[in-house]
């Protein structure tokens, strides 16, 4: 397999200003991973701040928490459904510009002494939601503190001693997971808070959904474009020498992050708010396409490219398996170019037998570009040209299905090893069902996504009678006595996502804004950019 980009039927993406391309490439780097390297003078100051200003730093951080907590307590009394007063009462507007001194004073106290503000924030009345991006860290709420914005949370989060009662005075969104209709409710909240012409606080959305390395912008899920309403654009830059503000899948976890950071003499941080974006009414009606023009705009303000990768794309590269991504896997952009079709993982999952006994009828499993069509049930289209020059590398115009259906089974069921390696063994086993060592290095290169990959060791491995043939029952065997073979014998020395941490059984967004978009919202390829201006 190979990522489309790297062949001469397509260039990969440098900017978002480039509008006229129908979909852009993706980056060159993994925007769910951030490598963190100290230098040696870089790990003897973090030994000497460690030992001297980050405690006084932190301790400092609390008692400014703890000194906002009784001026949130009172200031968010009474019920939180209810319009803010209009206009708002003196003391209240005390509490207020105390509470934004109050958190300034703690970011300063970290080490953010500057923050650069450009650009003017519009009034509530003329956008009442305000979309950042890029959502990297949880220093992102940094904006959050300074304009008092309310924000989507979840409703676990009002439970926090001391956070909650801050979270509620800027009045949040709830979002709850014990309710199966929250995600409808909330959506309507927002288009009420939206509509009140002002009255409530601006809404402050990261649309992305998680935290990337801001490297690039990755989908923007549509939650905050259902509405229909405008919106002002805000970017986020960090422009130190040592990135110790990103916090991704693949890298230092959330309290090294904060103790690195909190080590660093001086931390800076640049606020851009953009003009307000006002939908057409194309937009209006098609929230994907309305998410992805503001998405454009926020990326050309950054200077950075855009791609279609989205948070599921992060929970395929870190499911739990033996054969584990390595960072460099086609995988990711094969799932992309088949959510591209329409063709959803649900449906597609239980069509896996019906294609692999397709496939392994195929003399060869050859098949061309109007075949495959047929076989997927869809029209040739430049998505599906893209989808077949994966697995096309020399470019003869016939592909193997069988890679195909190897590849479609990790994306249906990326944590089930075994299940993809049996299938495969269905469609590629002579009639005594045993592959040969060719068979079984084009079976896990293309269950991994990649373009080389040497299995004489683990064949080896396997044929302990050096019959040069196994069969899914030796490599069953041994996978149960060696589950951790593909770290020894695949990629021992390549960077992998996982790096030797256990994944959570079931991911959620990193980040403190969590996602509401409706489960069946519908956003697949990135759209025509129907608006230029």
């Amino acid at each position: 397999m190979r990522l489309r980009g790297r062949d001469s039927r397509a260039a990969p993406a440098s900017s978002a200003g480039t509008s006229d391309a129908r979909r852009l490439a993706p980056p060159g780097r993994n925007p769910f991973v951030h490598e963190l390297r100290l230098s040696a003078l870089q790990k003897a100051q973090v030994t000497i701040m460690t030992l001297t200003l980050f405690p006084i730093r932190l301790l400092f951080a609390a008692c400014m928490m703890l000194l906002a907590w009784p001026l949130a307590l009172v200031a968010s009394l009474g019920s939180a459904e209810r319009e803010p007063e209009q206009p708002l009462a003196s003391w209240r507007k005390v509490v207020d510009v105390l509470l934004r001194a109050i958190m300034r004073t703690m970011w300063f106290a970290g080490g953010f002494h500057r923050v650069a503000v450009k650009g003017q924030q519009a009034l509530p009345s003329e956008a009442a939601i305000l979309t950042l991006a890029p959502h990297s860290s949880y220093f992102d709420a940094i904006p959050v503190t300074m304009t008092m914005s309310s924000i989507v949370m979840k409703a676990e989060s009002r439970d926090i001693p001391i956070w909650g009662t801050l979270i509620k005075y800027i009045r949040p969104v709830f979002v709850s997971r014990s309710d199966q209709d929250s995600r409808r409710k909330t959506v309507e909240e927002i288009k009420r808070r939206a509509q009140s012409g002002g009255k409530w606080p601006q809404i402050m959305i990261f649309p992305e959904g998680t935290c990337t390395n801001r490297t690039c912008l990755i989908t923007f899920k549509p939650g905050a474009f259902i509405p229909g309403v405008p919106v002002q654009p805000v970017v986020l830059r960090y422009p130190n020498r040592l990135d110790t503000i990103t916090w991704t899948w693949q890298g230092p976890g959330a309290l090294k992050i904060l103790w690195l950071t909190l080590c660093q003499f001086h931390n800076q941080v640049e606020i851009e708010f953009l003009p307000v974006y006002s939908p057409s009414e194309e937009e209006r009606k098609d929230p994907a396409l309305y998410a992805s023009n503001v998405r454009r705009v926020m990326a050309e303000a950054l200077g950075v490219s855009v791609t279609d990768y989205t948070f599921e794309d992060c929970q395929l590269a870190l499911a739990e398996g033996q054969l584990r991504l390595p960072e460099d896997t086609c995988l990711l952009e094969f799932a992309r170019l088949v959510r591209g079709l329409g063709l959803k993982p649900e449906k597609l999952d239980r069509a896996l037998d019906r294609h692999a006994e397709r496939a392994g009828a195929k003399p060869g499993g050859r098949v061309t570009l109007p075949e495959f069509a047929a076989q997927l049930g869809v029209p040739v289209s430049e998505a599906l040209e893209d989808l077949f020059s994966l697995f096309d590398e020399g470019g003869g115009g016939e592909i193997d299905l069988r890679e195909y259906v190897v590849a479609l089974s990790v994306v249906c069921r990326p944590s089930q090893t075994l299940d993809t390696v049996r299938l495969a063994f269905q469609m590629y086993g002579s009639q005594d069902g045993s592959i040969d060592q060719g068979a079984l290095s084009c079976i896990l290169r293309t269950a991994l996504g990649v373009a080389e990959l040497s299995v004489a060791e683990l064949f080896r491995a396997i044929d302990q009678e050096e019959t040069g043939k196994i069969t899914f029952a030796d490599f069953e065997r041994f996978a149960e006595t060696y589950p951790d073979f593909a770290e020894e014998y695949l990629y021992p020395d390549q960077t992998r996502f996982q790096s030797g941490t256990q994944t959570p059984p079931a991911l959620t967004a990193n980040g403190f804004c969590t996602d509401f978009s409706p489960e069946n919202s519908g956003i697949g390829p990135d759209p025509l950019c129907k608006k230029l201006d």
